[in-house]
C-alpha cells in the first residue's frame, strides 16, 4: 500500500514562505532557485515591499519577468508591446520594475491633473450660480413712467386717462346729486333771484305830464324844435 509522499523539510520550509509571503521583507541571503519558487505567489505590492527591502541585493534575475506580467496585467498587452518597440528602436532596456513605477508615477500625475481640472470646473460653476443668486445692481434703474401715461402714450395711456376721465365725472354727478350739493345750489338761486328783484322795488314810480320832483332830476321837458 503506497501512502502519501512525506515532502522534504526544505520544501515545508518553501511552503510556509510562500503562505506567509506577506511578511517577507529582506531575502538578500535566501537562495535564488528558491526565490523563484517564492516570490511569483507575491502581489505587485509585496513584490515591491521585498525589492525595496532587500537593498543589497539584485533581484532583477527572478523578478524582471515577474514585473513585466504585472505591468502587462495593470497597463494592457497594447501597451507593453508599444514600449518594447520603442525600447528596441533606441536600444536600450530597462529593468521592468522601473518602467512600472514610472507608469504608475505618469498615471497617478494624470489623474492629479484630472483631479485639478475637475475642483476648477466644479469652483467655476459654483461661481456662476452665485453670481446668478446674488447680483448687486450698480445702476440706478429709470425712472417709472405715469400710470395714466403721458401725450403720444400708448393706447393703455389713452385708455387709462378714459377711465380717469369717467371716474371723475361719476364722482361730479354724486357730488351734484348729494344734498348738500342741492342746498347750495338752491342757495344760490335764491340769491340770484333777490338781486334781479331788488333793483324793480327800489326805483321811484314814473310820473306822467308836468314837471317831476326837484329831487330827481328826471322828466325834464324836451326842447320843441324849431
Amino acid at each position: 500500500m503506497y501512502g502519501r509522499k512525506i515532502p522534504t523539510l526544505l520544501e515545508l520550509c518553501v511552503q510556509t514562505a510562500i503562505d506567509n509571503v506577506r511578511y517577507l521583507g529582506d531575502v538578500g541571503e535566501t537562495d535564488i532557485d528558491l526565490l523563484g519558487e517564492i516570490l511569483p505567489h507575491c502581489t505587485a505590492d509585496q513584490l515591491m515591499h521585498i525589492e525595496k527591502s532587500s537593498i543589497e541585493r539584485d533581484l532583477s534575475p527572478v523578478t524582471d519577468k515577474l514585473w513585466r506580467k504585472f505591468y502587462e496585467k495593470h497597463f494592457g498587452a497594447e501597451s507593453t508591446k508599444t514600449l518594447i518597440e520603442r525600447m528596441n528602436k533606441k536600444k536600450v532596456t530597462f529593468k521592468w520594475m522601473q518602467l512600472y513605477e514610472a507608469k504608475q508615477k505618469d498615471l497617478k500625475n494624470v489623474q492629479e491633473e484630472s483631479g485639478n481640472k475637475l475642483k476648477e470646473l466644479y469652483k467655476k460653476e459654483q461661481n456662476r450660480r452665485q453670481s446668478r443668486q446674488i447680483q448687486v445692481v450698480t445702476k440706478v434703474p429709470p425712472a417709472k413712467r405715469p400710470f395714466w401715461g403721458g401725450a403720444g402714450g400708448s393706447g393703455f395711456g389713452n385708455n387709462s386717462s378714459n377711465t380717469k376721465g369717467r371716474l371723475i365725472k361719476k364722482a361730479k354727478m354724486e357730488f351734484l346729486n348729494s344734498h348738500e350739493a342741492r342746498t347750495a345750489a338752491m342757495k344760490k338761486r335764491n340769491l340770484l333771484s333777490n338781486q334781479r328783484i331788488a333793483p324793480r322795488t327800489m326805483m321811484p314810480p314814473a310820473r306822467f305830464g308836468g314837471q317831476s320832483s326837484s329831487s330827481s332830476g328826471l322828466g325834464k321837458p324836451l326842447p320843441r324844435r324849431p
